[in-house]
């Protein structure tokens, strides 16, 4: 990722999206906590995305979650998603057909606040 002399952050690097890699960055945007996921979530790797999300809910009263960068996600991201919304105003900006379509499915998209972009969000 960055190094101390390249002057990038993480963010700048992967512009929301690492293809091949889950990972997590986050940053604070107009006094609104922004966090950017990309890559596969399933029970093996939603923990540093899971941390992420309970530290933001516990300081701030607005959590945003980019989720453009989502392959794949499964009821464990869903569940997540759903336990940060009853803590905190959550969210939860472009996500990605397959994750839309989990969405539908289970209902939840009548339950989670889904913005069209990140500005929108911060709003």
């Amino acid at each position: 990722m960055s190094t101390a002399d390249d002057g990038r952050t993480p963010f700048d690097q992967t512009k929301g999206h690492a293809p091949g890699q889950t990972g997590v960055v986050q940053y604070e945007r107009d006094g609104v906590w922004v966090v950017v996921a990309h890559g596969t979530y399933d029970m093996d790797s939603i923990a540093p995305f899971a941390e992420a999300l309970e530290t933001a809910a516990s300081k701030h009263t607005r959590v945003v979650v980019d989720a453009a960068g989502i392959a794949f996600a499964d009821s464990t991201f869903l569940n997540l998603l759903l336990h940060i919304n009853r803590l905190t105003q959550l969210r939860l900006v472009t996500p990605a057909a397959q994750l839309m379509r989990v969405l539908e499915l289970t209902g939840a998209d009548t339950v989670l606040d889904i913005r069209a972009s990140v500005d929108d969000a911060v709003t």
